[in-house]
């Protein structure tokens, strides 16, 4: 095999793992940021989910994973009622 069929053969492997690494990635069609108010201060995340609904319940647990210390506290931050929530997607 010449140089160049091997460069050839290299990069259209190169191509084809990359093609299948790419593609193998999940892509989650919603979005949504969710802000919390704790104490004085306001904690925004974002979060993705197959639903609207799955998406603002990933973007809550984030907000709520850093700042909220201790069971009853978690408990509690998960079923606050956020600041304000804005979602992309298809809903």
């Amino acid at each position: 095999m010449s140089a160049r069929a091997k460069w050839i053969t290299t990069l259209l492997m190169l191509g084809f793992v990359g093609f299948m690494i790419h593609s193998s990635i999940p892509r989650s069609p919603n979005s949504c940021e969710v802000c919390l108010r704790f104490g004085d201060r306001k904690v925004c995340r974002k979060g993705a989910g197959e639903t609207e609904a799955d998406a603002m319940k990933a973007a809550q647990e984030s907000a709520c994973g850093g700042n909220a210390h201790g069971m009853s506290e978690s408990i509690a931050c998960r079923n606050a009622t956020p600041v304000s929530v804005n979602c992309t997607g298809e809903g």
